[in-house]
């Protein structure tokens, strides 16, 4: 809020005030802040301004000059009656002192040591100004004792003959002068005396402290016009004053709104003011009855232009009360290429997959979290973008939860994920034998059936709990730390590059991988299976069964994080296409190093924040796995490959097979459950017949019953007795 209140405003008809223009209300005072002496007249007399201070608000006529907030404490909206504002500044609480402690001392050890190095050189400007201000001293006391003026006087009077007027003029200037004259007899004497005394008797911390400021005071005096007597160690920000017109103009000339029209002005839902964290400017307006966000939100680009600032400084958020309505928020400077630092995980502390990831910061500097539970993240962008980077960002916080499993497959064989052996329950890595992994494709293939058994190990164990620990039929955080459940940990897999594994040199392979991905997809976060998913190819895949199911297991991931993308399909296929009708186009996020780990987190919230995601190399996350398998070791829940343990893929398994290739249904015909197995999975059971299936079932203790499907009775095979039979055997 720009100016304090004494006492409570009254409520405020906000139709009435979207309904005026802020340009009729009375002028805020413009001369504070500014760079040049300008007057008030002068200064809004001018299209733009830099200033240091940005726009002052203008008074409100019809509140009694109440001033209406359009963000306070981070809410877009006006703060209510009688609320209170905090007595403690956010930035000075606790959990913000120490930010807040570690900028101050940077900022003054910076401005220390800027001024150090440069101390000679002061000291020689000091000398050369104080000698300069000692002679101008010197010269305008004696032109305060020779009373120049007066000689102009004199020779008056004496151009128009008048002797009497002369000599009184004269009198009065010599009488003049033998006072000041006197003046500064005893000045000088009083300085000849009194300097060696005060030398001789004054301390010398004392005699140094005078001379620094007489010289301070005579160097300012004698420097010359424009120059400063030190440098400046920080450059004070200066941006766009932005005024109403100058928003006005914008959205007119980017085609939202006629002014000689009064039904299709651009209107002011609010005065334009500082956001809470001072960081820019925020108005929020109202566009004529026809139009809506996506004319906005098309018309960025063209919006900067008439602000005449970058576009990566203009921010538009849509207002949930009406379509026509948004905030528009200009930034100082570009936000975006402002890093955020590296992640707080440094510290090695343990981590809950319960609890969000802080994944960075927004545009307007706010934290930006991600809960993983229930979710899954699709993670896309060009080569050398920060994709990788962001994706094992969020494995890293998973990997400090020591009571997660972590699975990690790697499609293109990079270093990014070989640190993750010390913690990981499974690894793999590329498509071909490669040093780190002798047969990529089948251990794969091994790990999904291990999923899927996981999956429905779970859920067989859910539904067997009481109410009372199981209230809502869910995983809890008590069930997924309780030793006497070893079964029932969440377990993340990361799929990094995984349009590979739907493009192996097997096509049968390719529909297996797929068929198991998207049922993991579909079934896993219920149970507690968290998906991250990264590609640079996220479209044009496979094709046939392969390219459904690989769309279908790409569009499944509730939360998206699209990078700088090559075009505008791509980012669609990221963020889906919503996201584009939206607004939201990765393909016009900024190029350059200072830009990598900038994306749009979409599907998340309501709003699509722009993040700037903290970082952490590969150093970092050497150290953060280090610690993470400390824990582990710790608490005792090291497991998998990380404990040792060799994976062992059995080359049939009927009941986790059948259970596989039913899905959802509870029931399934016999030669319905072969014919899928045939053709999902190929490799093992090409040619086989309903009743071999079935006697392999029927040996392991799965009953054959009638089963009605599309009113058809058949034998066949229930879910439940094959989860029983599973049951029984793992026992």
């Amino acid at each position: 809020m720009t100016e304090p209140m004494n006492k409570l405003p009254d409520p405020i008809d906000l139709d009435a005030h979207r309904a005026r223009r802020d340009d009729d209300t009375k002028p805020a005072d413009e001369s504070a802040g500014t760079l040049v002496p300008l007057s008030p007249g002068e200064v809004q007399s001018m299209d733009t301004a830099y200033e240091i201070a940005l726009d002052d608000t203008d008074d409100d006529p019809t509140t009694g000059k109440v001033i209406v907030p359009v963000d306070t404490a981070g809410l877009a909206v006006p703060v209510a009656a009688g609320q209170r504002l905090p007595i403690i500044p956010t930035h000075l609480r606790r959990e913000n002192l120490r930010a807040t402690t570690t900028r101050a001392l940077a900022r003054s050890g910076h401005v220390t040591a800027f001024h150090a190095v440069r101390s000679p050189w002061y000291a020689t400007k000091f000398g050369w100004f104080a000698s300069r201000g000692l002679s101008r001293l010197i010269g305008r006391q004696m032109r305060w004792w020779w009373v120049p003026n007066s000689v102009a006087l004199e020779q008056k009077a004496a151009d128009a003959g008048e002797l009497k007027e002369w000599e009184k003029i004269h009198r009065q200037l010599k009488a003049t002068r033998m006072w000041r004259g006197g003046v500064l007899a005893v000045q000088n004497l009083g300085l000849l005396i009194g300097a060696p005394i005060l030398w001789n008797a004054a301390p010398a911390a004392g005699l140094v402290a005078v001379s620094a400021a007489a010289v301070a005071a005579l160097a300012h005096y004698g420097r010359p016009a424009g120059q400063t007597l030190v440098g400046t160690a920080v450059v004070a920000p200066r941006f766009r004053k932005l005024n109403s017109d100058i928003v006005l103009r914008a959205y007119y000339a980017a085609g939202l709104g006629k002014p000689d029209k009064t039904d299709q002005e651009v209107r002011f839902g609010s005065p334009m003011s500082r956001d809470a964290r001072n960081t820019g400017s925020q108005v929020m307006v109202d566009l004529p009855y026809g139009k809506g966000w996506s004319d906005v939100a098309g018309a960025r680009e063209k919006i900067a232009s008439g602000l005449d600032v970058h576009v990566n400084q203009v921010f538009l958020t849509p207002d949930k009360t009406s379509s026509r309505r948004h905030t528009l928020f200009v930034s100082d400077r570009d936000p975006l290429a402002v890093a955020v630092g590296r992640t707080e995980m440094l510290d090695c502390k343990p981590r809950s997959i319960w609890e969000p990831v802080k994944l960075g910061k927004d545009e307007r500097d706010a934290l930006v979290t991600l809960l993983l539970m229930w979710n899954s993240l699709l993670v896309g962008a060009q080569p050398r973008k920060g994709k990788t980077f962001f994706a094992r960002l969020v494995a890293l916080w998973a990997s400090l939860d020591p009571y997660v499993k972590i699975i990690v497959a790697d499609g293109k064989n990079s270093p990014d994920w070989l640190g993750f052996k010390k913690v990981a329950h499974r690894t793999v890595f590329g498509t071909h034998p490669n040093p780190n992994d002798d047969n990529p494709v089948e251990r794969l293939q091994a790990i999904l059936d291990e999923v899927l058994k996981h999956i429905d190990t779970v859920n067989s164990i859910l539904t067997s709990l009481p109410v009372t620990m199981c209230p809502d039929g869910k995983l809890t955080k008590e069930l997924a730390r309780d030793h006497r459940y070893p079964d029932l940990r969440v377990l993340v897999m990361v799929m990094e590059e995984f349009q590979v594994y739907f493009e192996t040199e097997d096509q049968a392979v390719n529909k297996e991988i797929a068929a198991k991905l998207s049922r993991i997809q579909a079934v896993g976060p219920s149970a507690g299976v968290v998906l991250i998913s990264s590609s640079q190819k996220p479209s044009g895949v496979g094709a046939g069964d392969v390219s459904r199911l690989f769309n279908r297991y790409r569009d499944n991931h509730s939360a998206r994080f699209a990078l700088k993308c090559g075009n505008r399909t791509v980012s669609e296929a990221i963020l889906g296409g919503d996201a584009y009708q939206e607004g939201f186009d990765a393909s016009t996020l900024p190029v350059g190093d200072e830009y990598r780990g900038v994306g749009y987190l979409y599907g998340v919230t309501d709003s699509t924040p722009t993040v700037r995601s903290f970082l952490a190399d590969a150093a970092d996350a050497d150290k953060i796995l280090t610690a993470a398998r400390k824990h582990r070791e710790q608490l005792g829940t090291l497991t998998g490959e990380a404990a040792g343990e060799e994976l062992e893929r059995a080359s049939r398994d009927v009941l986790a097979d059948l259970l596989a290739v039913m899905g959802p249904d509870a029931t399934a015909h016999w030669d319905t459950a072969a014919g899928r197995l045939a053709s999902q999975m190929p490799e093992q059971y090409d040619g086989t017949t309903p009743d071999a299936i079935s006697a392999q079932a029927r040996a392991q203790g799965v009953p054959s019953v009638n089963v009605k499907r599309d009113g058809v009775v058949r034998k066949g095979v229930k879910a439940d007795d094959l989860r029983a039979a599973m049951a029984r055997r793992d026992t």
